[in-house]
């Protein structure tokens, strides 16, 4: 709904200036001032879209109270409501951005003419302003979305991290962690909620649901503990489902210095998610149960970057090799065969996150007796490892047939957009990591450098047409600078794109 303000020192007027208004516009919202400074005052109070401002008033005029309204609401639109028809008035009207004039006495289908034109632009401007918020929204999404990936997944993007961060606009400290929130099958409606509360806080990022797992990036806010802080945060987004479902379940890494260290963290907030079936549904990675003696000498892989990887890139002798090591140690320790059966389930508890975050149903690791002693663990873990792996090549088998030949069509039909793996995933459903190891195996580079070879062959030809210019064949390709494309043609081909020109044509 629209808002007018009548501001005129005769009530008369006021009244009979409202009474045409009302019977044309049945949906304007109509208040009255007596003076400008009643007017300016109004203006806090109202937030008019429009004022009909009478120019002759006692105290401040008509034209002192558009400029200073404007100077606090430069936004607000104005008409000017005169009996003296003088070139002074108008020139002085014009400087301070007034739409229109109306003189005494007017004509009601002058009024209504008048006043209505100006409506109809106010209205465009609000639709043009609500479009590009609209938009802005949705590029915040994806670069906030963007962020994560990078960071927690290791993705290469072509926007990096720190321009993306640079975007959001949202400062971020020293110290910071992962929550990651276990998301149940049919709960996932829940991820409006979730983000409307992260972004009210104005401290962390969200980004979006992998399998079950919902990732968000918090700042630690100094005047509190980082603990109380993260404790607050969980009941909170917990509370926020009304089924009370008991697959939901929040980990809480532990702080981080950078974000180059983030990744340390999220490992830490999956491991505090490996026992969902507390009562208390979230946990603190300091607060999960550290078996035995922490300096026994042996590497946590499981815990690193490396090991994820291994996971996603499908590596299972590899991963086997690992457990067997692991146990073989733990038995010359003399560890009992209970605490080495708990280290061992650490690592599968982490495979299977992996393997959920890549899109694959896959139930926590336990195991369904009780071992009693280093052979039976060994056969046991061999047989879950046996049976995730083929899960993980079933899963892949099935999708990868089409898949790669519809990435490779639509990257080239797109070339000129900006395609992130993410959007890709989202296409063919797929993990990023996997499309990207697909690339790697299949074409022997990355899905990058095959995006710069599509666009390249499109700039080729474009290249043909004399009556286009490098900054219009820029734009076309998918690129915002010039000068950058040049480099990346001369790169690619070997000459400037003129010097390609020259001999196309020469041809």
């Amino acid at each position: 709904m629209m808002k007018l303000l009548l501001v005129d020192d005769e009530q008369i007027e006021r009244e009979g200036m409202q009474a045409i208004l009302e019977n044309s516009f049945s949906t304007l919202l109509i208040e009255q001032a007596r003076n400008g400074q009643e007017a300016a005052e109004m203006a806090r109070t109202f937030h008019p879209d429009l004022i009909l401002m009478d120019i002759k008033m006692p105290g401040i005029n008509g034209l002192e109270a558009v400029k200073m309204i404007k100077d606090e609401f430069p936004d607000i639109q104005f008409i000017m409501v005169t009996a003296y028809d003088t070139v002074e008035y108008l020139h002085q009207a014009i400087k301070l951005g007034v739409k229109d004039y109306l003189l005494k006495p007017s004509r009601a289908s002058d009024i209504v003419s008048v006043i209505g034109k100006v409506l109809e632009k106010i209205e465009a401007e609000h639709l043009s302003l609500e479009k590009r918020r609209i938009q802005q929204q949705k590029t915040l999404a994806l670069a906030e979305t963007d962020i994560i990936t990078q960071l927690l997944f290791d993705h290469v993007h072509d926007v990096h991290v720190d321009l993306l961060v640079e975007m959001l606009e949202i400062p971020y400290t020293t110290d910071m962690y992962v929550m990651l929130l276990i998301v149940p099958a049919g709960e996932e409606h829940i991820y409006p909620l979730v983000k409307e509360k992260i972004r009210s806080r104005k401290t962390g990022w969200i980004g979006a649901i992998y399998g079950n797992q919902l990732p968000i990036i918090i700042c630690c806010d100094h005047e509190k503990t980082y603990r109380s802080q993260a404790l607050n945060l969980a009941r909170e987004l917990i509370s926020l489902s009304k089924a009370k479902t008991d697959g939901w379940f929040i980990g809480i890494g532990s702080v981080c210095k950078s974000l180059k260290e983030i990744r340390q963290s999220y490992q830490h907030a999956l491991i505090a998610t490996m026992d969902t079936s507390l009562p208390v549904k979230y946990r603190f990675y300091e607060d999960v149960p550290k078996i035995g003696n922490k300096s026994d000498g042996k590497p946590r892989i499981h815990q690193r970057k490396e090991f994820s990887d291994q996971i996603r890139l499908g590596q299972w002798e590899y991963i086997k090799r690992y457990v067997s090591e692991m146990i073989t140690y733990y038995e010359k320790k003399g560890t009992s065969i209970h605490s080495t059966q708990q280290r061992v389930l650490e690592v599968l508890w982490v495979a299977a996150r992996v393997m959920s975050e890549l899109g694959m149903e896959v139930e926590t690791p336990v195991y369904s007796y009780e071992l009693k002693n280093v052979s039976e663990l060994k056969r046991a873990t061999d047989h879950m490892f046996e049976g995730m792996k083929q899960l993980y090549v079933i899963h892949y088998d099935r999708l990868e047939a089409d898949t790669f030949h519809k990435l490779k069509q639509y990257i080239f039909e797109h070339s000129h957009e900006d395609i992130s793996l993410e959007s890709l995933g989202q296409l063919v459903e797929l993990s990023p990591i996997y499309i990207s190891k697909m690339f790697k195996e299949k074409l022997g580079i990355n899905y990058i450098d095959f995006l710069t070879q599509c666009r390249m062959e499109k700039a080729k030809g474009l290249l043909g047409d004399s009556k286009k210019s490098i900054k219009e064949i820029t734009f076309e390709t998918g690129y915002h600078d010039p000068n950058y494309f040049s480099k990346v043609f001369k790169k690619m081909c070997g000459i400037t794109p003129m010097e390609y020109r020259k001999s196309v044509l020469r041809k």
